[in-house]
């Protein structure tokens, strides 16, 4: 895409010089035939655009709004655009080359020099074309502009086609969000709000060597766990308790 933009900015310049010249020469009652180049120069023009276009706009949707949804006749569009910018490059990139290597422009009658020396010195618009740096270099970035075009045009191929597939997503996005859904139905997953600590230990109303805890961190017999076995000295005293009270 850059190279074509700069290709056609190139031979919008060399355009401008050109026909700035041919007015010059028509006001003094003179003719210069260089519609060839103008013709091509000008198409250029459309086809900078159009690449610029579809490829820009592509990349800045896919940067901005990647998960954006898409009818299957919207992305049959952007696959034919495609196409058709392949198509627009490839002509724009042999009649550009043909028409700078091997035409010129053509002024029919003589022009006297004054006249020819009243053009002014900054333009380069020479009569053969392929003597003006800046109408060669337009040309010549037409061609990796035209292998850019066509890789970028596969590109977007493959990626419409892996978005009809498997969505916008990344191969390792999708195996992670695929991963916490099976964990969320398996119910592996951690409670929010809860640490490992709590679980093990039990601090909120669990159970700790077969005695529940309440919320005061007081014991309670549940129904799993044993009456603790008294001593000896705890039961002297109880028999003792046991004798008073019977007398």
């Amino acid at each position: 895409m850059i190279t074509t933009v700069v290709s056609e900015s190139l031979g919008t310049d060399t355009l401008s010089d050109y026909v700035q010249q041919e007015d010059y020469l028509s006001h003094r009652g003179y003719t210069e035939l260089n519609n060839n180049f103008i013709g091509i120069a000008s198409y250029n023009i459309f086809n900078g655009i159009y690449i610029a276009t579809i490829f820009g706009g592509g990349f800045f949707f896919d940067l901005f709004w990647p998960a954006r949804a898409e009818s299957p006749s919207v992305r049959v569009a952007w696959k034919v655009c495609g196409i058709l910018a392949c198509f627009s490059c490839a002509a724009t990139a042999i009649a550009m080359t043909y028409i700078v290597v091997t035409g010129h422009a053509t002024i029919p009658a003589q022009v006297p020099p004054q006249v020819l020396a009243g053009l002014p010195k900054s333009k380069d618009a020479p009569l053969r074309y392929r003597d003006s740096g800046r109408a060669m270099a337009s040309a010549m970035l037409l061609w990796p502009g035209l292998l850019f075009t066509i890789a970028s045009t596969i590109l977007l191929w493959f990626a419409n086609n892996h978005n009809e597939v498997y969505g916008a997503e990344a191969t390792h996005v999708r195996e992670q969000n695929e991963k916490e859904r099976r964990d969320l139905e398996s119910g592996e997953a951690v409670p929010a709000g809860s640490s490992a600590t709590e679980q093990a230990d039990g601090l909120s109303n669990g159970t700790r060597d077969g005695t529940q805890v309440n919320g005061n961190h007081e014991p309670k017999l549940t129904h799993n766990s044993a009456p603790r076995q008294m001593n000896g000295a705890e039961q002297h005293a109880a028999q003792e308790q046991g004798a008073y009270a019977g007398t």
